[in-house]
């Protein structure tokens, strides 16, 4: 794409589109980066940049960009039927297989799905079920869940309440009623240093499970119906929980007989080595919100995968469920992520994620801990972080003015690869076919980027700059 033509589609982007979790204002002062073609873990932008898709798209580009098996399931869909609901007593092959698929995967415990058109309606359909079981169970005042300061579950208004995330409360609010939010076990930012510093990983996770307890108890036991909350926290910093919390939480959650959700809309297919994270931590989920990687984002779809407890009594005392989506179960959609998941098993996506490429993430992003800006460098599966700081003893951080994580990401993408900042936390989760070669590429792009950030924020740059394999 040539220059004039990048320009005219800067200038029609300023004056038609608003663009999601966005500063409209200064987008159009700068202009927006525009996107031509993808193959395998790059993209290539109109400026004639390959760039190394640090972030799968959003999360979700599981099985990687040009797959031309999704584009064929797609058109052969297209021309059998396009489009049709799964309302009126009706449904169609593409929902009916995909449903049997997905419930092959999921934990045992789970054999039923309701489909929807992304993750945030996934989370509202959650609080839906949740609310509607409790009240079919003769405890309609079962009412309360309780999530994570900090967790993102979506942006609808339903999904926005449930997230922890204050700058969306605070634009989107009021938020609905009956939802409240413990203490993320973001053992980094507030373990290790922060409000509990000196804590170990161990005891700072018991600490956390133990802000549950303490939340259900000021609720009231008979009042609360759920706990969400992610495997591993993505959009709130690929926060990775102390080994001893998710058995910590479990025990609570069996103790007060409360529902337990897993939005596995981030971790689910093969993010950290499983098909859902909740398999990862040995979790058995009443509810798990699913969408992303479920097409590996070529078209959307979510949905949400009901266990038999709930699934149960909503099929056999619920009567109609007045509840749903136009797409729930849009025909191509189905076609397209069935086809991704037997592309996933038949390549076996999954297990070299566990076996091979997140172990070899694992010691490659590791080598990042020796940067002068970097406190920590945690990996789960092929998710990572990168935690920014002004001083790694302290754990101190930078001025918020000064933008740091911000300032990496930029420079990471004129460098050539795509991280994304959550304020001064670097984040990376690539397509789960990234090969071995290209994680050193990876590795050796963010270096750079971090070099540049530090030369940038005036701070030596003492560790060894190599981008080479170990």
């Amino acid at each position: 794409m040539n220059r004039p033509l990048t320009g005219e589609l800067q200038a029609l982007d300023r004056a038609h589109h608003l663009h999601p979790f966005t500063d409209f204002k200064a987008l159009g002062e700068e202009g927006s980066r525009i996107i031509t073609h993808a193959e395998g873990v790059y993209i290539h932008d109109s400026e004639g940049r390959r760039i190394l898709d640090g972030m799968a798209g959003l999360w979700c580009v599981n099985l990687g960009y040009g797959r031309q098996e999704l584009v064929d399931a797609a058109t052969e869909q297209m021309r059998q039927l396009p489009y049709y609901n799964n309302f009126f007593k009706t449904t169609h092959e593409p929902a009916v297989r995909l449903a049997e698929k997905l419930c092959q995967l999921a934990p045992d415990s789970i054999n039923r799905v309701f489909f929807t058109g992304s993750g945030s309606e996934a989370n509202d359909t959650v609080l839906r079920m949740v609310r509607r079981y409790w009240a079919l169970k003769d405890k309609p005042h079962r009412q309360i869940v309780i999530a994570r300061e900090n967790a993102y579950h979506g942006s609808t208004v339903a999904g926005m309440s449930l997230g922890g995330m204050a700058p969306m409360h605070a634009q989107g609010g009021p938020c609905v009623p009956g939802i409240e939010h413990i203490r993320q076990p973001y053992w980094f930012g507030e373990g290790r240093f922060g409000e509990g510093r000196g804590q170990s990983p161990e005891t700072f996770g018991q600490a956390c499970a133990q802000a549950l307890e303490d939340k259900i108890r000021e609720l009231g036991e008979d009042n609360v119906a759920a706990f969400i909350a992610e495997p591993v926290q993505g959009a709130g910093g690929a926060i990775i929980p102390p080994e001893s919390y998710w058995p910590a939480i479990k025990a609570v959650l069996a103790k007060y007989d409360i529902l337990l959700v897993i939005d596995e809309v981030i971790c689910g297919f093969g993010r950290l080595g499983e098909w859902f994270g909740s398999q990862h931590y040995a979790l058995e989920p009443d509810l798990m919100p699913i969408a992303k990687g479920l097409s590996s984002g070529y078209l959307p779809i979510g949905g949400v995968l009901v266990g038999d407890r709930v699934a149960e009594t909503l099929v056999e005392e619920g009567g109609e469920f007045f509840h749903g989506f136009t797409y729930s179960g849009h025909p191509t959609c189905a076609a397209v992520a069935l086809k991704n998941l037997e592309l996933m098993e038949q390549e076996g996506v999954v297990a070299r994620v566990r076996d091979e490429l997140g172990p070899y993430l694992a010691r490659r992003w590791a080598e990042l801990g020796d940067h002068p800006l970097v406190g920590e460098a945690r990996s789960l599966g092929l998710i990572g972080a990168l935690e920014l700081v002004a001083d790694k003893s302290s754990g101190e951080r930078f001025d918020k003015a000064l933008a740091a994580g911000n300032l990496c990401r930029d420079l990471s993408f004129e460098k050539g690869l795509v991280m994304r900042s959550v304020g001064d936390t670097m984040i990376i989760s690539p397509p789960l076919v990234i090969t071995r070669e290209q994680i050193d590429e990876l590795v050796a792009l963010a270096r750079q980027a971090l070099d540049d950030t530090a030369r940038r924020l005036g701070k030596p740059i003492d560790s060894p700059c190599n981008g080479d394999k170990q």
